[in-house]
């Protein structure tokens, strides 16, 4: 996504940030099988290091998207008041070429798998991308 941001000019106006929802990987950087992935099908590099989701990213972004149910219910459920569900989507409703509901974890799986979430993240950051410039 910050890829896209970037060649769309528009980084001053749009942060993008990433946290899990448990707490398994903090401090770590990204998985290699995904940097790999990336720098392969998008000749990009991923930065950044594992964070996990606090309640104050209710208040500090607008948008914040999970990348399945489950996922999206752990949020939710650090909202008890449910004062800032509006702001939580799945990211796949932003996809406009695949039709799969929830980002599939490669986790187990083999290179294949971080491909094909690859392809699907692309998709979903594209139209996540014009949804936010038109918004």
């Amino acid at each position: 996504m910050n890829d896209l941001i970037e060649k769309a000019g528009c980084r001053e106006r749009i942060i993008c940030d990433s946290a899990g929802t448990s707490s398994y990987h903090i401090g770590s950087p990204p998985d290699r099988r995904m940097s790999a992935a990336a720098a392969e099908k998008l000749q990009i590099k991923l930065n950044g290091q594992a964070r996990q989701f606090q309640k104050s990213d209710f208040e500090n972004f607008d948008l914040i998207l999970a990348m399945d149910r489950e996922n999206y219910q752990d949020i939710l459920s650090l909202d008890p008041t449910g004062k800032y569900h509006q702001k939580v989507r799945l990211m796949c409703d932003f996809c406009s070429l695949y039709t799969l509901k929830e980002v599939p974890d490669p986790y187990y799986g083999g290179t294949e798998g971080f491909n094909q979430v690859i392809d699907l993240l692309t998709d979903a950051c594209q139209g996540l991308l014009k949804y936010i410039v038109n918004s």
